[in-house]
Formats: structure tokens, sequence, C-alpha cells
């Protein structure tokens, strides 16, 4: 098994850059790897897998062509892009999972995660990230028209914006108590997940316990992709 891991692409009409860099890194990926997880935030925004916005289609056929034949794609639902569903799934071909998933790779175990639960320090975003993953508020705002949604959607993404550039990295960080706990409850060889936008490899020893929590990098300037050899883990960074 030969996997590649990726989160927050944060494809929009805005960066048309990024969506050609995901086309590349896709088909640069049929031939190298067996299976790819997408851990999060592909997309800047989604407001339900009706919206027929051309840029759409277009991943959803580049998607479609890599998974027919190619690797296994797995998907986990990111903080930007919750609302991505069976259709959604169903048009390109790939595999929905929770959060957190667990899975063997090579003989080590891993969990995979958004990673956006971790963030325990940011009590707005956690109390927001409450309400909107319940079933009322998906059922509701998923019930409106595709314009309404859309303004809906700009507007929490303006407020987010505002309300992130106000915070401290402390705060937007993922809380060492709350990674702590999860390490102690899920006792992973390998801890994966994306949403902060602070590639790196952490080395962790608790409890008699040595895990790597390793975070995937967004994609801007520099785009981010881990690939899994064997028990090595390779953080690679390339330019877009």
């Amino acid at each position: 098994m030969k996997p590649r891991f990726i989160s927050d692409i944060h494809l929009s009409e805005k960066h048309p850059e990024l969506t050609q860099a995901f086309f590349t890194f896709l088909e640069e990926s049929k031939e190298a790897c067996t299976h790819l997880f997408i851990l999060g935030d592909l997309f800047e925004t989604w407001i339900g897998d009706d919206d027929d916005l051309p840029l759409y289609g277009e991943i959803k056929e580049a998607l479609l062509s890599f998974t027919t034949n190619g690797p296994k794609t797995f998907f986990m639902h990111g903080n930007r892009d919750f609302l991505i569903g069976e259709t959604f799934a169903n048009e390109t071909g790939i595999t929905i999972l929770p959060d957190p998933y667990v899975l063997d790779i090579n003989n080590q175990k891993v969990v995979l995660s958004h990673g956006d639960f971790l963030c325990t320090d940011d009590t707005d975003y956690m109390n927001f990230r409450n309400e909107v993953h319940t079933e009322k508020w998906q059922s509701s705002f998923l019930q409106k028209d595709i314009d309404e949604r859309k303004q809906i959607a700009a507007s929490l993404r303006d407020d987010s914006e505002e309300a992130t550039s106000k915070k401290s990295d402390t705060v937007t960080d993922v809380n060492a108590q709350a990674v702590e706990n999860f390490i102690n409850k899920h006792q992973p060889d390998l801890f994966i997940h994306g949403h902060t936008h602070r590639p790196g490899i952490h080395n962790i020893e608790l409890n008699n316990l040595s895990s790597k929590r390793i975070v995937l990098g967004d994609w801007g300037t520099k785009g981010w992709y881990l690939a899994l050899d064997s028990k090595d883990a390779d953080l690679k960074e390339f330019n877009i």
C-alpha cells in the first residue's frame, strides 16, 4: 500500500492556479500511489451537492477520471466542505470516511482526522462547529434555494476570516491536552490531520507509546502532500 494524503486545498473560482495544481497532482499521483486520502477542505465552500458551478463540474470530472481504474480515493469532511454528500461521492468515485477514521497501513495503526475538533481553545469556532454539524441545521440550510445558501456561505466565510485575523496563533492551533487525550484514546502509530495550516511531523512519547502526529499543509503558493512508503513518512512541499 502506497498512500498519499492531502488536505486544505481550498478550491474556488478565485484561485484557478490551485485548481490547476490539483489537476496536475492527480495526474502525477495516478501512477505514484495506490490510495489517496483527502482529509477535508478540498473546497473553500460547499453549499450542497446540487450546486452547478462549472468549476465543480470540472473537478468532479477530474476526480472521476482519477478514480476510474486508478487509486482508491477517500474523502473526509473539513470545516469548509462538511456538506459534501453521497451524490458527490457517486459522481466522483470517492468514498466518504467518518472523522476520525482508524485503519492499518503497512502494519501501522493510523488514525485520520480533519483535525478541527482539536482546536478547543477557539471556543467561538467550537460552538459554531457544534451547531452546523447537527442534522437540524444542515437540513434547514439545504432546504434553502441555492442563491440564499450562497449568500449565507459568503457571510459566514467573511465573518470567519475577520474573527480568525483577531485570534492568536495559540488559539487557532490544536490544544495540547486535546491531542494528548486523543492519542491516549486511540493509541496510534501515526495520527494524520490537517486544518491548522501548520505542516510538520511531531514525535510524541506518551505513557510508553511512541507516536507521530503529522500535520498536512494548506495549498497556496506552495502545495503539500504526505507519502507513506513502508514505514517512512515523507511530508513533501512543491511550488504552485
